[in-house]
């Protein structure tokens, strides 16, 4: 570890396999499931998270508050509704991108569940989710 100036201490980030287990998924308050597949303070940079919404549900309106977060649409069909764009179709493979303190929220319109990589710049933290009241 060294000292920096940004913060207490900088890691080194060393290479390392990080096999995805399904049993770490939890119901987050935003109204769906997220399994963290790396989100650690020795990659402040990213982290990527699998999240899952159960047909017909819509998560609720939020903001991540200084991280800029993408969406991989892996399976399912949802309309994904982020800052002043019209509602949006996605499908399996579609990325949607979504700046810094920009109010979002995404629907399962599909019969099946709807997955997707959650990749966010920095590193997703509880303090950086802001509900959005309607």
């Amino acid at each position: 570890m060294l000292k920096g100036p940004k913060h207490d201490y900088i890691f080194i980030m060393k290479p390392i396999i990080k096999p995805f287990q399904a049993d770490n998924e939890y119901y987050f308050i935003e109204g769906c499931y997220i399994n963290e597949l790396s989100n650690d303070i020795e990659d402040e940079a990213l982290s990527i998270a699998q999240a899952r919404v159960s047909p017909g549900v819509t998560t609720q309106w939020h903001r991540l508050k200084s991280t800029t977060e993408r969406y991989v649409i892996i399976q399912g069909q949802g309309i994904v509704e982020i800052g002043d764009l019209s509602p949006h179709t996605v499908t399996s493979g579609d990325v949607v991108i979504i700046p810094e303190n920009t109010r979002q929220r995404i629907t399962n319109v599909s019969n099946e569940d709807l997955v997707f990589l959650a990749l966010c710049t920095p590193r997703f933290t509880a303090d950086n989710y802001q509900e959005e009241l309607t």
